[in-house]
């Protein structure tokens, strides 16, 4: 009798049995009553399998304890723990007292044990190996009998392949074949993904010639199993899949049923998928197929196993170089170019960041990036905010109250991000910045380690020169290394790609099938002017998935009550971070000279501060660049003088 999860798991594993010929040394040690670590003596490993191991041995071992083993086959070699569930008395054992012991693996070590069996059942000859999986085939318990033979079948008929042929083009044909008979199907096919292209390939088709068949990997229920992992059974007239719908219009198949799962190489990456068509005589696949399925896809998965693609082109995280990143910088612009290679130049330095940018172009993403991809991406990432918190909670946060330390403390060797530093109350930027210049708080012997990063969406150095808001050593200090990061109407390149990554995100987080956007709607979304940039993107997907929960592919965006995108939308960022550019109170004629006086430093910023190149640039004179600047200058300082009642400072043209 069974008597627990533990033993029953075991007793159902594949278990891969190991014979005394093979040279695979093992020892067993456990704790004795004194605490002390002693060897089990005679120890004799009879099988393995990737969540347990059997052995023999004369020595008492109850049930619950743990042992620590080590397993030494060739050049690979491994300790893991793990702990008994099963013991019995060996039949037929030349001594009465030799048991049979069952242990289940620690988790932490599934991963050893997994290579372990790989370098073991590579390293049989066939013979053996067919006669090993033929015995596996008849002690496996199947949830039925009709199951049980098929699996049989299955297994005998792809050893006599694996005996008969050499060529992996040849056995994989044939083993589609087998699965199209097991599954009682119609059409088999085996997608890879193809990094140069970013396309899901045909490798081997049943019934139809393969190179018809490739496409986008995001597409049709191929691409959703491949992108997401999940195996799925599909009722095509039902479920009503367009994409199917195409293919038949292309190669004239009509698609009734489809079931899918996905392959994986030996790094455990997704790298294809196996699709079976059409169930005969039923409306779809059945739940013993699907499980026969899973087996299919794991025999495949060995096939492929060595299958590892990479490439500068794929727009797959994970197989594209160098490796795979949880926060990527998404476009294609030029600026997007220019932003990753100011990534590479800035991660290791340890001086001050200041990032510029409207609101929702992406201030924070970049700092983590730049966090991330440096000597520091190990350490601590801490995120203040200074925009709508109370300054009592800002205080704390910055430089403790005696009861909760700073956060620049907590954050030893990591990365401190100021979000917002513009909304910092004047009275903490001096503080600040005399933390930073010292390297230390107040009363504190202790060095700050830390990376400070800054992001603003406000204009520093006119709130320093000309408001006097933002304290001068402060803006001094972290304006040494600043990079600005464009509003998206102005890379509107990068609004195709930030489109398809964020749907597939949320797509996932939804638990749907992949959606895609249709031709008129993409058109529609990247020639909108996205005031609110990358963070209204993210919102318009996220409505755009909530609305067509149904639809693979969306093509509404919004009645009036409920858009998607807010075409009425002037995109009036640009003025909110211009110093009284929408001051109602001010005459029109001067806000309209502030706005020119920011365009102008844009411009000015852009020919790395050659003014005359500036001025040919916008098309208007040196003498003329001067004048509107001197004007602009006398403008904001008679503001200044309104605000602070100080005397007018002398005004010096550009």
């Amino acid at each position: 009798m069974l008597t627990s999860f533990s033993e029953f798991k075991y007793y159902q594993s594949f278990r891969v049995p190991v014979e005394s010929r093979d040279d695979v040394q093992f020892l067993v040690e456990f704790e004795n009553d004194q605490g002390r670590l002693e060897f089990v003596e005679q120890v004799k490993l009879l099988d393995v399998s990737m969540t347990g191991i059997g052995f023999t041995t004369p020595a008492p071992l109850p049930i619950g304890t743990t042992v620590r083993c080590s397993l030494h086959f060739k050049r690979l070699r491994f300790d893991f723990g793990a702990s008994i569930v099963r013991a019995f008395h060996e039949v037929g054992a030349p001594s009465a007292d030799l048991m049979s012991y069952g242990a289940e693996l620690d988790a932490e070590d599934y991963g050893n044990m997994k290579r372990f069996i790989e370098q073991y059942i590579h390293s049989l000859p066939p013979e053996r190996l067919k006669d090993s999986l033929i015995q596996l085939a008849l002690t496996q318990h199947y949830a039925s009998e009709k199951e049980g033979f098929e699996m049989f079948s299955l297994l005998l008929s792809l050893f006599k392949d694996i005996t008969q042929f050499g060529n992996k083009e040849k056995f994989v044909e044939s083993m589609l074949e087998e699965i199209v008979r097991i599954l009682n199907g119609q059409r088999a096919t085996i997608f890879l993904i193809n990094t140069e292209t970013n396309e899901l390939e045909a490798v081997a088709a049943l019934g139809i010639e393969k190179e018809l068949l490739k496409f986008d990997y995001r597409k049709g229920i191929a691409g959703s199993v491949f992108t997401t992992g999940v195996s799925l059974n599909i009722d095509c007239k039902t479920d009503k899949v367009r994409f199917s719908e195409e293919i038949d219009r292309l190669t004239g198949f009509d698609t009734r049923s489809i079931m899918c799962s996905p392959i994986s190489n030996r790094e455990d990456k997704i790298i294809g998928v196996i699709e079976v068509l059409n169930k005969r005589n039923e409306d779809r696949f059945t739940v013993e197929d699907e499980k026969t399925m899973k087996v299919l896809a794991l025999i495949l998965s060995s096939v492929f196993h060595n299958y590892n693609p990479i490439s500068e082109k794929s727009l797959i995280r994970r197989f594209s170089t160098p490796y795979d990143r949880e926060y990527a910088w998404i476009g294609r612009s030029g600026q997007t170019s220019e932003l990753r290679k100011a990534i590479v130049r800035l991660k290791d330095i340890d001086s001050a960041l200041l990032i510029t940018g409207e609101p929702g172009v992406g201030k924070k993403l970049f700092a983590r990036i730049v966090h991330n991809e440096g000597k520091r991406g190990l350490a601590p990432f801490i995120v203040i905010k200074c925009k709508g918190v109370d300054e009592g909670s800002l205080s704390r946060e910055l430089f403790g109250d005696g009861h909760s330390p700073s956060k620049l403390e907590e954050c030893v060797g990591g990365t401190v991000v100021i979000e917002d530093v513009g909304f910092l109350p004047l009275s903490f930027q001096l503080q600040l910045a005399k933390i930073l210049t010292e390297g230390r708080l107040p009363g504190s012997h202790i060095a700050l380690d830390i990376r400070p990063i800054f992001t603003t969406s406000r204009d520093l150095r006119a709130m320093t020169e000309t408001d006097g808001t933002f304290n001068p050593d402060l803006y001094h200090l972290l304006s040494v290394t600043e990079v600005h990061v464009d509003p998206l109407r102005k890379r509107p390149q990068d609004v195709e790609d930030l489109l398809s990554v964020c749907l597939r995100k949320e797509c996932r987080k939804q638990g749907l099938l992949l959606k895609e956007f249709s031709e008129t709607a993409k058109e529609q979304l990247v020639s909108y002017s996205w005031p609110g940039n990358v963070a209204e993107l993210e919102k318009a997907v996220e409505k755009a998935v909530l609305y067509n929960p149904k639809a693979h592919v969306i093509t509404d965006l919004g009645s009036k009550s409920a858009p998607i995108i807010d075409v009425t939308k002037t995109g009036n960022c640009l003025l909110e971070s211009i110093p009284h550019a929408d001051d109602p109170a001010i005459p029109l004629k001067d806000r309209v000279a502030l706005v020119e006086r920011e365009l102008i430093l844009a411009e000015i910023k852009r020919h790395k501060g050659n003014k005359s190149k500036a001025a040919i640039a916008m098309g208007i004179s040196r003498e003329a660049l001067r004048k509107k600047m001197l004007m602009s200058d006398e403008i904001l300082e008679g503001l200044r003088q309104a605000k602070t009642g100080a005397p007018a400072a002398e005004t010096k043209a550009a």
